[in-house]
């Protein structure tokens, strides 16, 4: 296995409202939500750097197409991590987070390792870290 990946699936309740939190409260650039002609088939790609796609999928659908029960979702099963190259990026992306509906965790603040992180959720539970790692910043 080569080690990458390309497309974060997150499994939402209500892709409506998934889509509106990530298209207009944080801005990702996307062509909408296709596929909505086919029974399961309604999903949101949004296109982002690095050639990666975050998508959308109804949690049902996806339970369906991977051939396994829906359970009910756990926000500390995994994070979303988000580098960025400032500290003042930090807060301003959890502010827009907090704008577009999202529930602060943990605000931002000085980590133990030398960066600086604060958590939010989604609509749907999924839990993102904002993250200013000092050793980890990202090339635009």
């Amino acid at each position: 296995m080569k080690p990458r990946f390309n497309v974060l699936t997150i499994g939402v309740d209500n892709l409506d409202k998934s889509y509106a939190f990530y298209h207009n409260g944080l801005g990702l650039a996307s062509k909408g939500i296709v596929g909505k002609e086919f029974e399961h088939g309604a999903i949101a790609f949004f296109d982002l750097q690095n050639g990666m796609t975050l998508a959308l999928y109804p949690r049902k659908s996806l339970a369906l197409d991977a051939g396994i029960p829906v359970s009910a979702p756990s926000p500390t099963g995994f994070s979303i991590g988000h580098n960025v190259r400032s500290k003042a990026e930090v807060d301003s992306l959890m502010e827009l987070a907090k704008k577009a509906g999202a529930k602060i965790n943990e605000r931002a603040r000085d980590r133990f390792w030398g960066g600086y992180s604060g958590y939010f959720q989604d609509p749907d539970g999924n839990l993102w870290e904002v993250v200013y790692n000092p050793n980890m910043i990202p090339v635009d």
